[in-house]
């Protein structure tokens, strides 16, 4: 069995990373689900003055026609000025780099940031397009036929989880 980092102990690591990167142009976007519960204690932890913003790319992915909506989808809010900002991209997972693309695709309807920067929690490879992380908690190699997700328990911790990918 595969042994998982502690959730809690990477995004304590993610924020001292990000730390002297925050300045008077950053601002956070976390995708939803485990995207957002990770930007939500990423912006407590630095203290950031812009308000964080909240994403679902659920229109933008590119097999949205395909699959329809599969999930409740939630509103996409960005509270602050995308132009010229310095963004924080936030997400728990990432593997194909496909739902990295949509959120930059949403992104890019808001405005024109000076800069997009992507924060993961846990890459676990198996890209199908060139998006990298410049900020990762942890690699992980999942075993094929599952999944990993992050979850947010009844106390508040994060915790990385595997299940089925079907």
């Amino acid at each position: 069995m595969t042994k998982l980092p502690d959730a809690e102990k990477l995004c304590e690591k993610l924020a001292a990373e990000l730390r002297p990167l925050v300045g008077p142009k950053t601002a956070m976007v976390g995708l939803y689900t485990g995207g957002v519960w990770l930007a939500e204690r990423l912006h407590k932890l630095l203290g950031m003055k812009a308000p964080l913003g909240l994403m679902d790319i659920a229109f933008y992915r590119d097999d949205y026609a395909a699959r329809g909506l599969h999930h409740d989808p939630k509103r996409t809010t960005i509270p602050f000025d995308v132009n010229g900002a310095e963004l924080l991209l936030v997400d728990d997972v990432l593997y194909s780099g496909r739902t990295v693309r949509a959120a930059m695709n949403e992104l890019f309807d808001y405005g024109r940031p000076a800069s997009i920067t992507l924060v993961v929690l846990v890459d676990r490879g198996g890209r199908q397009l060139p998006i990298c992380a410049q900020h990762i908690g942890a690699n992980v190699d999942v075993p094929g036929g599952m999944r990993l997700r992050l979850k947010r328990i009844d106390d508040g911790a994060l915790r990385l989880e595997l299940e089925d990918a079907a």
